[in-house]
């Protein structure tokens, strides 16, 4: 996947989700996804190479990072619950919709319930990302 696919395939999945904002608080180059004005995926372009920063799991995270080489720790964010995919050919549309919904949904949980647009665990299960 090149870095054009990987910001239209995160910003796609972004934007299909309830209540998802685009924002550009940090100039036109960094595009911002938020829900209920909590961040849960960036898009940028840095040093030439794009960018997609979303929240995940500890566990899980750290997972991604060893199985595939296009992932690392989050770019200027917290090492442990963000990681950061960069372009290459382990990276699939689905992985990275897949990646950018269970990033919003981190951030959902977070919120207080009369806050949140979808309850995350019906919408996780709906979307086919838990057993």
């Amino acid at each position: 996947m090149n870095g054009d696919d990987l910001h239209e395939a995160a910003r796609q999945a972004a934007l299909s989700l309830p209540g998802s904002e685009a924002t550009w608080p940090f100039g036109p180059e960094h595009e911002v996804y938020k829900i209920r004005g909590k961040v849960f995926a960036l898009l940028t372009t840095v040093t030439g190479v794009e960018m997609v920063t979303v929240k995940a799991d500890p566990e899980d995270g750290e997972a991604l990072r060893r199985q595939y080489a296009d992932i690392a720790p989050g770019y200027h964010m917290n090492k442990r619950h963000w990681i950061t995919l960069t372009p290459g050919e382990g990276l699939a549309v689905g992985l990275v919709g897949e990646l950018v919904t269970i990033s919003y949904l981190l951030v959902v949980e977070g919120l207080p319930r009369t806050r949140r647009p979808v309850d995350p665990a019906v919408y996780a299960r709906a979307a086919g990302l838990t057993g």
